[in-house]
């Protein structure tokens, strides 16, 4: 079993398993750091980034040819150019061989097209319903945000240069690898190739593996996968939460004493606790709605923002801010409230029972109808000059600022102290974000809510598991660049076993090795099998007929269903010779040790003598001097060395095989 890691970020991961002769992917996670890098994306031409000086390095003598690729604000170089992504790597494996895809969540399928699209792809990728649904409005929305803001020029020659280049540009990850974002017909193409699935239903990958989706509790239809076989078992777990949100719980008891625990995808906030945010960010937009300024708050078109829907609203009337506006804006704002009031069976039992009530499970739908919150398309859409008031709460994405409605709003309020933009995803680190904006008057608030396992969480897990290897991101290993004292914050081994890490780039060879196989025999030929006691409580029997192998199940057959033309070969090779059937169920087989006392007796019986026994650690030995033979009896071996005498061979061989029992 080997293991190959494309992607450097666990929450992010694209993994890829290869066992029995089945390669299949785990997630295909897109990093989004890169894009860090790029000037942020406007809707309308903005005066503040156009003024802003041109970077070239110091030592201007070569012919960089970087004019005006690279722009320069409060001491930090950004790409003026279309921002790229990372997507998985695409050199240590084949993805036209590829036989499945398993998508754990919406937020680990995004660099999808790139995989599927224009490689060969001919597999099939498993996910659930909503996890399809959801993840197509992060790539619709991704996709309409570049789209409506096209940069008139394509830097590239800046990737030449990296070394004269000052951090963090300087240090980004092989840039000439990163790609321009995927096209909407990309994205139909790539979410074609989707089979949904449910939680528990057991999928089958060319008769050598079963795959089973199982409930992880960290969003909408987000799963955990049981891979599994005959004798073996993998477990993958990545995004998981034990948090009680809106999601159906996790289910662990179908992960327990697996061979192998892939596990990843654990908080990016090691430090934060999520309810603990939550309070926070309520709190501060209070705060901010008091003192008459409006909040903006970066979100994703799902996920954790209809948590903070419930919440905010909910605190806000309680604050007496319950005729300040809601706003959502993202191109899929109303096909996603619209969707995540439908998804029943994916929902936690409280949520669920709201369903057969005349209420909708999520708050937002009562918030939607009595105008509380309020949905468009964009900051152009229709109706929303009309309905635009301050103090408001505005949610609406990029989370890194790079493009979409978030950029105007920071354009907007970023000169007035008075307003607030509060941080929730995690993703992106905030002050990156906000980097291409400084100086901002604007106050920045960072609450991120992360629901994923945190490493408390995830050592229970582990603990009650009782996984025979882990396997982890190598990071996973060491506390976080954000809070190196804390030595808690690793993932522990279990028990004696030594943790099995990876990180991008490398293809790891795991201790999973196969070492039984089920064989099925024909129902006919089964009836046939007449077993021999060969002592108390254990029988034998032989099994003469055809191994067929056919999309790796393997069938014993009875000779006789054979195809007649074989059968008519043995018919022709006359009356005279035995058939092939024939001679093995004549054949018998021998069984047992050799007994050295009952050998010697034996060879005299057959008149070879001067045969002398000797002892040694490991083997009984039997030297015949005038033959010039060695009979070497060992454990489970017993050889003859006769200096190429084959007839001699043969014939002791034969005195041996006396020695044996047989059936």
């Amino acid at each position: 079993m080997k293991l190959y890691c494309l992607s450097s970020e666990p929450t992010k991961p694209c993994l890829v398993l290869s066992f029995k002769g089945i390669t299949l992917m785990l997630d295909c996670g897109l990093n989004m750091q890169s894009i860090l890098n790029f000037m942020p994306m406007p809707m309308v031409p903005s005066a503040k980034f156009n003024s802003l000086s041109s970077w070239v390095p110091r030592d201007n003598n070569q012919d960089w040819q970087i004019e005006g690729e690279l722009k320069e604000n409060c001491g930090r170089v950004f790409v003026d150019s279309t921002p790229e992504f990372c997507p998985p790597l695409e050199k240590i494996t084949d993805f036209s061989e590829i036989d499945a895809i398993l998508i754990s969540n919406y937020t680990c399928m995004l660099a999808l097209p790139f995989i599927t699209e224009g490689t060969g792809f001919k597999g099939i990728v498993y996910a659930t319903e909503p996890t399809l649904q959801i993840g197509r409005f992060f790539m619709e929305e991704l996709v309409e945000f570049i789209e409506q803001t096209p940069k008139a020029m394509l830097a590239k020659h800046w990737k030449e240069m990296l070394h004269v280049l000052p951090p963090p540009l300087a240090d980004a990850m092989k840039p000439k690898s990163w790609k321009h974002l995927y096209s909407m017909a990309a994205v139909n193409s790539s979410l074609a190739h989707i089979q949904m699935v449910g939680y528990d239903q057991k999928l089958d990958i060319y008769g050598a593996l079963t795959v089973t989706p199982i409930s992880s509790g960290y969003c909408l239809g987000s799963s955990n996968w049981l891979i599994s076989c005959d004798h073996e078992k993998v477990a993958y777990v990545s995004g998981s939460s034990t948090l009680t949100t809106h999601p159906r719980p996790m289910e662990q008891t179908t992960l327990k004493h697996a061979n192998m625990l892939i596990l990843t995808g654990l908080t990016q906030t090691p430090t934060a606790n999520p309810d603990t945010m939550l309070g926070e960010l309520c709190m501060t937009v209070a705060m901010t709605l008091r003192a008459g300024g409006c909040v903006l708050i970066p979100c994703y078109p799902s996920g954790v923002v209809y948590d903070l829907f419930e919440c905010l609203s909910t605190h806000l009337d309680k604050s007496g801010f319950s005729q300040v506006p809601l706003f959502f804006i993202s191109p899929v704002a109303e096909t996603s409230l619209a969707y995540s009031n439908i998804l029943a069976e994916w929902l936690s039992t409280n949520k669920q029972n709201k369903v057969y009530l005349p209420e909708e499970p999520f708050p937002h739908a009562f918030l939607v109808k009595n105008a509380r919150l309020k949905h468009f398309t964009s900051t152009y859409a229709e109706g929303f000059s009309s309905d635009y008031r301050q103090p408001c709460v505005v949610f609406c994405g990029h989370p890194s600022l790079r493009f979409g409605d978030a950029v105007h709003f920071v354009q907007m309020w970023g000169n007035n102290s008075q307003h607030t933009i509060i941080f929730t995803e995690p993703d992106f680190p905030y002050l990156d974000a906000l980097a291409p904006f400084q100086p901002l008057a604007m106050k920045a608030v960072h609450c991120p809510i992360d629901t994923s396992l945190n490493f408390t969480q995830a050592n229970k897990l582990i603990r009650d598991l009782k996984p025979d290897n882990l396997v982890v991101p190598e990071c996973y290993t060491q506390p976080p660049m954000t809070a190196p004292h804390r030595s808690d914050l690793v993932i522990e081994p279990v028990g004696e076993r030594p943790l099995i890490t990876f990180k991008r780039g490398e293809v790891i060879k795991l201790p999973l090795k196969r070492k039984n196989g089920r064989v099925f025999i024909e129902p006919e030929l089964a009836g046939n099998i007449v077993p021999s006691e060969v002592r108390p409580g254990l029988s034998l029997a032989t099994v003469s007929g055809e191994l067929e192998v056919k999309d790796n199940v393997y069938t014993i057959k009875t000779i006789e269903d054979r195809q007649s033309a074989k059968r008519k070969a043995s018919i022709v090779s006359g009356p005279g010779a035995p058939s092939k059937e024939e001679v093995l169920r004549e054949r018998k087989h021998e069984y047992g040790n050799v007994d050295p006392q009952e050998l010697m007796q034996k060879l005299n019986q057959e008149g070879i003598h001067g045969a002398k026994l000797q002892h040694s650690p490991t083997s009984t030995n039997i030297h015949l001097q005038d033959e010039d033979t060695l009979i070497q009896i060992g454990d489970n071996s017993t050889h003859i060395f006769c200096n190429g005498d084959q007839k001699l061979r043969r014939r002791l061989r034969a005195i041996i095989m006396q020695c044996l029992k047989r059936f």
